[in-house]
């Protein structure tokens, strides 16, 4: 068996289950599309965080966010797509405020959702910032 830390994301997550979903992720996803040389890295990461926002696909959402700091974005400029989003995608992007902070560069997560329970404890926590309900002034 592998060591834990020489698997991609792809294979810790889903590597038993669907080998062939794994071996499109790594080889197609993130060994071609990603390389391509017409769009920069940073770029597609900034597309790419949009596009989970506004479809609400939070269970890529920390990863990629991580990925996007790696890639150049500043946490700043992370929080601007959200709020910019929040205007345009309608209530879709409502689930990454529930978790919006991106994680440590030593946080070494898969790719697998929250449990259910996880969840539940997650939206009765303390709110963050984001959390807040917006007044007017």
């Amino acid at each position: 068996m592998s060591d834990p830390e020489d698997l991609t994301p792809a294979q810790r997550a889903i590597g038993d289950f669907a080998p062939k979903l794994v071996s499109l992720t790594d080889d197609v996803l993130f060994g071609d599309v990603w390389e391509r040389a017409a769009l920069p890295k940073r770029d597609r990461s900034l597309i790419t965080v949009a596009a989970l926002v506004a479809g609400g696909n939070t269970e890529q959402l920390r990863n990629h966010l991580l990925l996007a700091k790696t890639n150049g974005l500043t946490e700043d400029e992370l929080k601007e797509v959200i709020i910019h989003l929040a205007f345009y995608a309608g209530p879709a992007p409502c689930p990454p405020f529930r978790s919006p902070k991106p994680p440590s560069p030593t946080d070494r997560r898969s790719y697998l959702p929250a449990s259910p329970e996880q969840d539940q404890r997650q939206e009765t926590s303390r709110p963050t910032s984001l959390q807040q309900p917006i007044t007017r002034r």
